[in-house]
């Protein structure tokens, strides 16, 4: 019969699934039609790709998407290729007959059970008892399964044939890749692995030298493995034979050794001799010794499930200097309640939309979970740039207690509305003729646009009426100050640039001084320009010098550049070089003379290598480090207990760091105002990223394209989503949630201990890691 177009057979028809009997017979029926590419949009269905005899030896492509059920390809026949561009469930390539089954993801228990021809690739990590009891026929290709990733309990149990490749690529169990008691009972086939392992049954099997005929087969496929699954960059990584071990099952002869003593032998003979009635301890011991049920619950559960919702930070609030609880805000968008989530970054950040939406280089990203799983991060850049939206908030009543604030930065700002939210009335002192610090002044309106810094700086002055701009300040004025206020906060940054003391220094330009006149379109650069310094602050120079029109800019230094992110990125886009190392020896009327005589001919040259605290007005009382800095402890708190210091006074940071450490002294000063201990930084630990299950998101997603779908993949690490889950996947229904009344965590999830049995199904499938297995108290 000759073979028509592709068809697609959906899991759902008029709203309502289909039975797998029913999709096995449509997939079977398009099959007999002479469809050979068929596109299965699955909901659960089991045994999809199984059993597709009709063909005869003409190939069938079978590509699922949606989600697969059990027993994908179950019984699959050597003419059918099974592509899953997802996760797949328990029992993948169960009893497969010849089958090729490629994952694009996890997949669960069971793998390529009892599976006796075919081949199954996983780009990603297999659950327990994977490759069980596979055989192999001398007539035929021995079977294979290819893990990208790490395998779980039991792998390989009583496995009599075949081939297992497990290429450890999994940043979540560095530790064992094989899992607990792997090779149990193995009898027959080979297991390459690379990676740790914890143990493996050694009268079962043991360790044997690579071969360079097993090598060259390795390598080979390997390579072919990582095309079928689209990681053919990881082949330079995972190729190096050093790194790759393989076990091999015992023969019969060399498992006869010693017998084993069996459990009626061991209590009779060692355990009652010794501890039993009539022994050492008899007489002082009534331990129960009778039989236990083999499924136990209350007291007798060797482990017991416990709820432990929000007791540890994300790992994305962890990594956020300025402590916003970004899983939190993700959990109103997925609710909907989007305005919520925009106004709740209000209580961390004045800047919710400047820095989190632009400046800011994000790292909650860079440790959110989902990158462990070769996932794309939760994108906080859209929800940062929604926040220009926020109402402003509405404040106490002024408690009557006066701080002076002396800086208008992210720092000074940060300390102010943390202090008014708290009802306190905090004045703000700057020297320049607007708020914002370097982020108005400096900063380039090409990173952030100027109608969403003017928006938030009109919010914070609705907050802040008592601003007073280009005022200097002197030692005298400082003393007036501490006399006519409770509190001091120093955030007036670092002001001064760091010069170079060499010859014909009168002729740089700071990188501070350049990029201000740039703000105001009055720089005039010329055509060549060098730039001493390559960190983000130079290579914001050097995308504005283009702008003004510059044709040649070079930016050197000691060392290989600082700069990343954004702001390297657009440095290299303008068409930058970065030239290093390089060692200025004088700055002449030609350019930059290098120590080593080189010329780097400039019209302008900017030196741009870091900016010093100016503290010479600070009293006596107030330590200054050998480093420049004030010295303070976790709470800003300087040797003066009347006056903190925070931002980049006290250490040059990241913007969000000095608005981290605006809420974390604003706190401390109420907490004095109030009598109470200051309550310091968040005791909670950072949740384990292998507690969370990302089984349950989109491992296709690359580009997050509106918030709720950034609010949807968000896993929520250590915070709850009620998904009820773990309800569903009791097997004793020994779960329960209950209503708390309690506005701040309305619901609670409760565990029956006289129905529990302690099996860890609601933690394994967690996708939020708040359910742990604590081993239960022993009992005596």
């Amino acid at each position: 019969m000759k073979s028509k177009t592709k068809i697609t057979i959906h899991g759902k028809e008029e709203g309502t699934r289909i039975a797998s009997r029913q999709m096995e017979e449509k997939i079977q029926k398009a099959v007999a039609k002479g469809y050979r590419q068929i596109e299965v949009d699955a909901l659960g269905q089991h045994g999809i790709g199984g059993r597709l005899h009709g063909a005869g030896d003409e190939k069938v492509s079978v590509r699922i998407t949606g989600t697969c059920g059990q027993r994908t390809g179950s019984m699959g026949f050597p003419n059918t290729t099974i592509e899953i561009m997802g996760a797949a469930s328990d029992d993948i390539g169960w009893l497969n007959a010849g089958a090729e089954i490629i994952v694009h993801g996890n997949a669960s228990n069971g793998a390529c059970n009892a599976m006796a021809q075919g081949r199954v690739s996983v780009c990603g990590n297999i659950g327990a008892r994977g490759m069980t009891m596979t055989k192999e026929n001398p007539r035929f290709e021995p079977p294979e399964l290819w893990v990208l990733g790490s395998a779980g309990d039991y792998f390989g149990e009583f496995m009599a044939g075949g081939t297992a490749v497990v290429c450890g690529w999994d940043p979540q169990n560095e530790e064992n890749v094989l899992g607990y008691r792997p090779l149990v009972g193995m009898v027959g086939g080979r297991v390459f692995f690379r990676g740790p392992i914890k143990g493996y049954s050694q009268g079962d099997a043991r360790m044997a030298p690579i071969s360079d005929e097993e090598w060259e087969w390795l390598a080979t496929n390997l390579k072919s493995f990582l095309s079928r699954i689209g990681k053919e960059d990881a082949y330079t990584k995972l190729a190096r034979r050093d790194d790759w071990q393989l076990i091999v099952a015992r023969t019969p002869q060399e498992k006869m050794g010693s017998a084993t003593r069996s459990m009626a032998s061991f209590r009779r003979e060692v355990w009652d001799s010794e501890l039993g009635e009539g022994g050492l301890i008899g007489d002082l011991t009534d331990l129960d010794m009778s039989h236990v049920p083999v499924i136990t619950t209350g007291e007798m559960r060797r482990f017991v499930p416990v709820w432990e919702n929000q007791k540890y930070v994300a790992p994305c609030q962890g990594a956020c200097p300025s402590g916003i609880p970004v899983q939190q805000r993700w959990g109103l968008v997925r609710n909907g309640l989007v305005d919520e989530a925009v106004e709740l970054a209000l209580h961390y950040t004045p800047f919710p939309a400047t820095v989190c939406g632009y400046l800011c280089p994000n790292p909650c990203m860079a440790a959110c979970t989902k990158q462990s799983a070769f996932m794309p991060s939760i994108d906080i850049k859209q929800l940062g740039k929604a926040s220009i939206a926020a109402q402003v908030p509405s404040v106490p009543e002024v408690s009557g207690r006066k701080v002076a604030v002396i800086g208008g930065g992210p720092a000074g700002v940060s300390v102010a509305w943390q202090l008014r939210m708290a009802g306190h009335d905090p004045v703000v002192y700057d020297t320049a003729p607007t708020l914002g610090g370097k982020i108005a002044s400096v900063i380039p309106e090409s990173r952030i646009p100027k109608e969403v810094l003017d928006a938030e700086l009109s919010r914070i002055s609705e907050i802040l009426p008592h601003i007073h701009l280009q005022q200097p300040l002197s030692a005298v004025e400082l003393d007036r100050m501490k006399a006519d206020n409770d509190f001091i906060v120093m955030a007036a940054g670092a002001q001064k640039p760091r010069m170079l003391d060499i010859p014909g220094k009168e002729r740089l330009v700071t990188g501070n001084d350049f990029l201000a006149e740039a703000k105001e379109n009055k720089a005039k650069p010329g055509r060549k320009v060098v730039i001493i310094g390559a960190g983000n602050s130079a290579c914001d120079a050097a995308t504005e010098a283009v702008r003004c029109g510059a044709e040649d800019v070079t930016l050197i230094d000691i060392q290989e550049p600082a700069a990343f992110g954004e702001e390297k990125e657009a440095a290299e886009k303008a068409g930058a070089k970065f030239k290093w190392p390089c060692f200025t020896r004088e700055i002449t009327d030609k350019g930059v003379l290098l120590t080593d005589g080189e010329l780097l001919e400039a019209d302008t040259v900017i030196l741009s290598i870091g900016d010093m605290a100016d503290s010479e007005f600070l009293p006596r009382s107030v330590t200054i480090a050998r480093n420049g800095y004030v010295s303070v402890d976790e709470n800003g708190q300087t040797t003066d207990p009347s006056i903190f210091a925070i931002g980049d006074i006290t250490g040059l940071g990241l913007i969000t760091d000095a608005i981290g450490a605006g809420r974390r002294a604003a706190e401390t000063i109420d907490a004095i105002s109030k009598g109470k201990r200051p309550s310091g930084r968040d005791p909670r630990e950072v949740i384990a990223k292998d507690r969370m299950n990302l089984a349950y998101f989109d491992p296709r997603l690359s580009v997050f394209e509106d918030l709720q779908t950034c609010g949807t993949e968000c896993s929520s690490c250590g915070s709850c989503r009620d998904c009820g889950i773990c309800v569903t996947l009791c097997p004793k229904e020994a779960i329960e949630r209950r209503e708390t009344g309690n506005p701040s965590s309305p619901f609670e999830y409760v565990v029956k201990t006289d129905r529990c049995i302690g099996c860890g199904f609601c933690a394994d499938a967690c996708p939020c890691g708040i359910w742990t297995l604590i081993t239960n108290t022993p009992m005596g």
